[in-house]
């Protein structure tokens, strides 16, 4: 990076920072600081409720994820248009019609304390973590490519988040997500155009004769992560999860000038999300086109953690290991120079031979990725050996002209500051409303103290989630670890919401011990599927597993309770 980047990069996240900081710095009503401003349009909505899920991790991991294994991973959000219209027209209106702060406020009214507790609980755990990742994950991967300091790294885009998050609470990152957005959209575009146009003729036939362009599998394997069926079904539980019982979500959507605004916004993620995640994927396997031609494509993208390696006591391993891969990726291009002109002249004989001869060139490709990987490991077994989720930031820093690089840059870091805000304040908004509130009762009509509070608290899950980002290793990719959390910690959640809104007749006690039964089940396939890897099904499964659990269970434990006699809120 130049002089001009640092300006670009510097100068779009500390005016976006400051402008959001002073716009919102006299918010001192608790409704507006929870909530948001009450003006607030469904096109603010929208792009709040979307930078909020789209972290960091989605810009940086999910291109990578797509070099690696195609665009298969864009099922995961098969089931989303139908939970967004299911949110709008079952969780929104009882949101809005009781006027909660929380998701968890509402189980108080329909259940008990307990089960109100334990919603916030199970929120606060997960999204806690999430938090810490959502940190941790630019930070690691900026740090380690452009050699930046990790803990500073971290420290910095923590404490820039706390600073106006806590200042203007939802109203501030309403405001500074809808410019985050802005950023995110620009730079994306412009990293997708400059592709393009390094891009060979035939690079889409390239991919999808290399496997890379199949996004939809209807193979009815529950092992398999990503197929049409767990898109669809485990797809739409997570989804529901997300949207309709996560508080950094719900925050977004329950404020807003009317019940219209929220619909609209949320309608606005179910029409673009999926064609925003599907260009993303689509730009990754157009980025292993790009490397399969390109002269000094690495064997390993981690560039500052292989040449820590190179340059060490093991170099003529290592030195061996990128002479081979560099003999075999000249082999690939070949192949892949046959291919296309044998497509070209139209002979299928011919074309079939050479694509038969690129599967295999690839395959040796991929082996000696292996090899690499393995030698790491053998050299350092706390290696990170999961490359991915730096190939699209190597093409970045590469292959972009300078400006571009400080505004795609700051793209990673605008999406991070959007979605850790986003998550700051629903932690904030929790830990007040359905922890400090419950157990001091008399402060509840005391606002001013409530909205110090508030701020209090999300600083305090700011510092919690940069001490989470200073300590934690993660072996998976990216984006799929955040799901991963998510199908742990969501399924028995949103079960309790489903038995909140459809089974009346169950009380409290009932559905409180068949969440805590149906959570039991779900962390107790995942970790039979780690230990017996053979047995392991995608984690999208466990949504639905664990949602239909805590319903099956609630049933089950009510019929051997009295029947409920409090009356349930509409």
């Amino acid at each position: 990076m130049n002089p001009i980047d640092w300006i670009v990069l510097l100068g779009t996240m500390l005016g976006i920072a400051a402008y959001g900081t002073w716009r919102t710095r006299h918010t001192d009503n608790l409704n507006t600081y929870l909530k948001g401003n009450h003006t607030t349009k469904w096109g603010t909505i929208g792009l709040s409720v979307m930078a909020t899920q789209a972290s960091t991790i989605t810009y940086l991991s999910l291109p990578g994820q797509a070099y690696e294994s195609g665009i298969a991973f864009i099922q995961n959000y098969f089931g989303l248009p139908l939970a967004l219209i299911i949110v709008c027209a079952v969780f929104l209106p009882i949101y809005r019609k009781l006027g909660v702060y929380t998701a968890y406020e509402y189980l108080g009214k329909r259940f008990d304390a307990k089960t109100r507790l334990l919603g916030a609980a199970l929120f606060l755990l997960q999204r806690g973590i999430q938090a810490g990742i959502t940190i941790y994950a630019p930070a690691i991967i900026l740090s380690t490519v452009l050699g930046w300091q990790l803990e500073l790294t971290i420290v910095f885009t923590g404490l820039l988040a706390i600073v106006y998050t806590v200042t203007g609470g939802s109203a501030a990152v309403n405001l500074t997500q809808k410019w985050q957005m802005g950023v995110i959209f620009g730079g994306m575009i412009t990293a997708f155009g400059v592709l393009l146009w390094k891009l060979p003729p035939d690079a889409v036939h390239l991919a999808g004769a290399m496997g890379k362009l199949q996004a939809v599998d209807f193979t009815p394997d529950l092992e398999r992560r990503y197929t049409f069926w767990s898109g669809m079904l485990g797809g739409l539980f997570l989804s529901l999860s997300y949207f309709g019982t996560d508080q950094s979500q719900v925050q977004r959507y329950i404020g807003g000038a009317a019940l219209r605004e929220g619909r609209l916004g949320l309608m606005f993620n179910a029409v673009f999300k999926i064609p925003m995640q599907f260009f993303i994927v689509i730009l990754g396997a157009l980025l292993f086109v790009f490397y399969t031609f390109q002269p000094a494509t690495p064997v390993f993208f981690n560039q500052t953690e292989w040449r820590r390696h190179v340059e060490g006591p093991d170099a003529a391993k290592f030195r061996a290991i990128e002479a081979k891969h560099t003999a075999l990726h000249a082999q690939r291009a070949a192949a892949a120079k046959a291919w296309a002109d044998a497509r070209e002249g139209g002979d299928p004989l011919i074309e079939t031979s050479s694509r038969a001869a690129l599967v295999s060139a690839q395959k040796k490709i991929e082996a000696v990725r292996k090899e690499a990987k393995d030698a790491l490991l053998a050299a350092d077994p706390r290696a990170k050996t999961k490359d991915s989720d730096y190939v699209f930031i190597t093409f970045v820093l590469t292959q972009l002209p300078h400006g571009v690089i400080g505004l795609l840059i700051a793209v990673m870091f605008a999406s991070a500051l959007s979605s850790k805000a986003g998550e700051l304040n629903a932690l904030g908004t929790t830990s007040t409303i359905d922890l400090w509130r419950h157990f001091r009762p008399l402060a509840a009509h005391d606002e001013a103290r409530n909205v110090r509070n508030a701020k209090r608290f999300t600083a305090l899950w700011g510092v919690f989630a940069i001490c989470f980002a200073l300590f934690v290793r993660l072996a998976e990719n990216l984006i799929e670890y955040l799901n991963i959390v998510a199908s742990i910690f969501y399924p028995a959640l949103l079960g309790v919401f489903i038995v909140a809104f459809f089974l009346k007749h169950v009380g409290g006690t009932a559905v409180f011990w068949a969440a805590v039964a149906a959570q039991l089940v779900v962390v107790g396939i995942y970790l039979f599927g780690k230990f017996y890897p053979a047995h392991e099904i995608g984690y999208l499964w466990l949504n639905p597993i664990g949602c239909t659990a805590c319903v099956v269970f609630s049933l089950i434990l009510q019929t051997m309770l009295p029947p409920r006699k409090v009356p349930v809120p509409a």
